[in-house]
């Protein structure tokens, strides 16, 4: 497993933006599939981004267009710009990792061996 910090995240106005960034330990980094999912209250853990060690994304519908992930595998970190946000991007965003080397992309949880503790973002009309 991989420990994760994100940090990043707050309360933006409708419209405006966000980046929230996924600090990873591990000196095999660049070989981890990343993502990002997010919990809303009353809701289940959904897919939002994810990104494979060779850098191919996937995003969930809801955030085509809106959001971008990426990668530094220099310095063991992953992001996610948010724009253009609306009220219905409100939750906890968790940032995930894959730790078995040069793994498939997942949109499920259950493809993450590693887990940080979330940050709250919080899109306000």
């Amino acid at each position: 497993q991989v420990q994760l910090v994100e940090s990043g995240g707050g309360v933006v106005q409708a419209g405006g933006s966000l980046r929230l960034s996924c600090a990873a330990s591990g000196r095999t980094f660049s070989s981890y599939v990343m993502g990002w999912f997010r919990q809303a209250p009353g809701k289940e853990r959904e897919f939002v981004s994810s990104i494979s060690w060779n850098g191919s994304t996937r995003y969930a519908e809801s955030v085509k267009g809106r959001f971008t992930i990426s990668r530094d595998n220099a310095k063991n970190m992953v992001f996610l710009q948010m724009s253009s946000l609306k009220p219905e991007d409100t939750a906890v965003y968790y940032c995930a990792g894959n730790s078995r080397p040069l793994s498939s992309l997942s949109l499920s949880p259950v493809g993450y061996d590693s887990w940080g503790q979330g940050t709250q973002v919080t899109v306000s009309t």
